[in-house]
C-alpha cells in the first residue's frame, strides 16, 4: 500500500538487516543499560579517610572492647573462686559445673541484645548504641563486686549473680558488631586489615589485664582471702574503666560510610557488589534477605570461637583442675601467652590485607585441625617449657583468625544492615559454641574421662572452619559492600577516577 512505511530494513542472503538509526538505538539502549548496572565512579562518590580521625576511631573502638572483655574476662579467671563463693555445696566439679552454667547464662541472651542493639545501630547510629552497650556492661560488671554470698543470703546469691550475668550478656550483644562495624567503616580499604586487627588487640589487652590482675590478687591474697572478699575487686574495678570508655566513645563522630547512607548519598559500582539504598535493616529484612550469609557466618564465627574460648578463657581452668597445675603459674603461662599474641596481631593484620582474608584465616583453621592433639599432649606433659610450649602452638594458630576476623566479617554484609546482621550472626554463634566452650569441654571430661577432649572439640571446630573460609569470598583492599570506596589521599581518589574503562564503543 502507498500509505504504509516499509521497515527500516535492508535484505540480504540471511535475512532482514536493520537499517544504521535501529542499530544507534539499540546500540544506545545498550549504553544505558550498561549505565545503569555499572554507573561509573565520580569523585564525589569515593571516601578520602582523615587519618588522624581513623586513628582517633580505632582508639577508642579498640580500648573501649578491650574494657568490655576485661569485665567479661574476670568472671571466666575467677571461675573456681566464684564456684566456692556462690555454689558452695557439692563436689569440686559440681561447683565448676555451676560457675561454667552461670558464665554459659549470659550467652544465652546475646543473641537477643544482638537482635535489640544491631537494627538499632543502623537505624540511630554506631556511636550512639556502642555508647549504650558500654554502660550497661560496666553496671553488670560493678554489681557483681557488691554481691552478697551464699554464706549470708543463700539462694538469692546464685540468682542475683544469674541476673547481672544475663545484664552482661545483654550488652556484649550489641559489642563486637558495632565495634567491628565501626572500625571497617572508618578505614581505607587497603588497610582495613591492619586497623581492624587493634580491635582484637583490645579484646587480649582486656584479657591480659583481667588474667593479670586476678593472678596478682591470687599471689598476694591467696586463696582463702580471695574466697572471703578478694574477689570482689576486680569486678568494682569496671565502674571507674566504664566511664573512661564511655568518654572515649562519645567524642567520636560516627562513621563516614553510615553518614553518607544517612544522606542518601552513596554511588555504587557493581564490581564493589553494592546497591543505592538508604533503607534501614530490620530483623525481618535480615533473616529474609541474608539468611546465606548469616549461616556462613554462624559456621565462622562458631569453629573461631571454640577455640579462641578455649585458649583464652578455659585453658586455666583445665591446668589446675584437671592437671592439678598452679592457678597462679596457670595464669602467668597465659598472660605471656597473651602478651606474644600481642605483639605479632598487628603484623597479622598487614598480611591479611596483602595476601588476602582468607589464607589467614584458613591458616588458622588448619593450624587449630593440625596441632591440637601435640599441642595437649605437651601441655600433659605438666613441665613448665612443655606447658608454654603447647599454649603458644594453640595461640600462634588463633592471631590468625584474631588479626582477620574483624575486617573479614563486616565485610560480609551490607552497610544498611551490617551492625544489625553482624550482631545477630556473630552472637547465634558465640551463644551456642563460644560461651557454653568451658561447660561442653568440663562435660565432656568428666563423661569420657579423657584429658584430651577439648583437642578434639578444637579440631572438629576447625573442621566446620575450614569449610566455611572455602566458600565465603574474599574482601581484601575491596569497598564494603553497600559503601563507596574508601581511600587514604586526593591523589588516590583522583587515580581511581581516571582508571575507569571507557563505556565501550561500536
Amino acid at each position: 500500500m502507498s500509505g504504509e512505511r516499509e521497515p527500516a530494513t535492508s535484505s540480504s542472503d540471511n535475512g532482514p538487516v536493520p537499517d544504521s538509526a535501529a542499530i544507534k538505538r539499540h546500540r544506545a539502549l545498550f549504553r544505558a543499560v550498561r549505565r545503569r548496572r555499572n554507573p561509573r565512579l565520580r569523585r564525589s562518590d569515593i571516601t578520602v579517610t582523615d587519618e588522624r580521625a581513623v586513628k582517633r576511631a580505632v582508639k577508642a573502638a579498640s580500648l573501649g572492647n578491650a574494657m568490655e572483655w576485661f569485665d567479661f574476662g574476670i568472671y571466666a579467671y575467677l571461675a573456681g573462686t566464684i564456684g566456692r563463693v556462690f555454689f558452695p555445696s557439692g563436689s569440686d566439679t559440681a561447683q565448676l559445673l555451676s560457675s561454667f552454667a552461670t558464665f554459659a547464662v549470659a550467652f544465652l541472651v546475646r543473641p537477643i541484645g544482638g537482635m535489640v542493639f544491631g537494627p538499632m545501630g543502623d537505624k540511630v547510629g554506631r556511636k550512639k548504641v556502642l555508647a549504650l552497650t558500654m554502660i550497661l556492661m560496666a553496671i553488670g560488671t560493678f554489681a557483681i563486686g557488691l554481691l552478697p554470698t551464699y554464706a549470708a543470703v543463700g539462694f538469692w546469691a546464685p540468682l542475683l549473680l544469674i541476673l547481672f550475668r544475663l545484664l552482661q550478656g545483654f550488652s556484649t550483644g550489641g559489642e563486637y558488631g558495632g565495634a567491628s562495624t565501626f572500625i571497617a567503616e572508618y578505614a581505607p580499604d587497603k588497610r582495613r586489615g591492619f586497623f581492624g586487627s587493634f580491635l582484637e588487640l583490645g579484646t587480649l589487652a582486656g584479657y591480659t589485664g583481667a588474667a593479670g590482675l586476678v593472678t596478682a590478687l591470687t599471689a598476694w591474697l591467696g586463696t582463702d582471702t580471695m574466697d572471703a572478699w578478694g574477689w570482689r575487686i576486680p569486678f568494682l574495678v569496671a565502674g571507674p574503666l566504664g566511664i573512661v570508655g564511655l568518654y572515649l566513645r562519645m567524642r567520636l563522630d560516627d562513621t563516614p560510610a553510615y553518614l553518607k547512607l544517612e544522606e542518601g548519598n552513596v554511588h555504587v559500582s557493581e564490581a564493589a557488589d553494592s546497591v543505592e539504598t538508604t533503607a534501614r535493616g530490620d530483623l525481618a529484612k535480615i533473616f529474609r534477605t541474608h539468611w546465606r550469609t548469616l549461616v556462613l557466618c554462624v559456621a565462622l564465627v562458631g569453629a573461631y570461637n571454640i577455640t579462641d574460648y578455649m585458649l583464652l578463657s578455659y585453658m586455666p581452668t583445665y591446668l589446675s583442675d584437671e592437671l592439678h597445675y598452679s592457678e597462679t603459674h596457670g595464669l602467668l603461662i597465659l598472660v605471656v601467652t597473651m602478651v606474644v599474641l600481642m605483639l605479632i596481631i598487628n603484623q597479622v593484620g598487614r598480611l591479611s590485607d596483602r595476601y588476602g582474608r582468607k589464607p589467614l584465616l584458613m591458616t588458622g583453621m588448619v593450624g587449630f585441625l593440625v596441632l591440637s592433639a601435640p599441642a595437649f599432649l605437651l601441655v600433659q606433659q605438666g613441665s613448665l617449657a612443655a606447658v608454654a610450649g603447647g599454649m603458644l602452638m594453640l595461640g600462634l594458630s588463633l592471631v590468625c583468625l584474631l588479626g582477620t576476623m574483624s575486617a573479614a566479617l563486616p565485610a560480609m554484609f551490607p552497610t544498611s544492615v551490617r551492625y544489625g546482621s553482624l550482631s545477630v550472626g556473630y552472637n547465634l554463634a558465640t551463644s551456642l559454641f563460644g560461651g557454653t566452650t568451658p561447660l561442653v569441654i568440663t562435660a565432656l571430661i568428666g563423661a569420657t574421662g579423657s584429658e584430651m577432649m577439648p583437642a578434639y572439640y578444637s579440631m572438629a571446630a576447625a573442621l566446620v572452619g575450614i569449610v566455611a573460609v572455602a566458600c565465603m569470598r574474599e574482601t581484601a583492599r575491596q569497598p564494603l559492600e553497600g559503601s563507596p570506596p574508601s581511600v587514604q589521599s586526593e591523589a588516590e581518589a583522583a587515580a581511581m577516577v581516571e582508571a575507569q574503562a571507557p563505556a565501550p564503543r561500536f
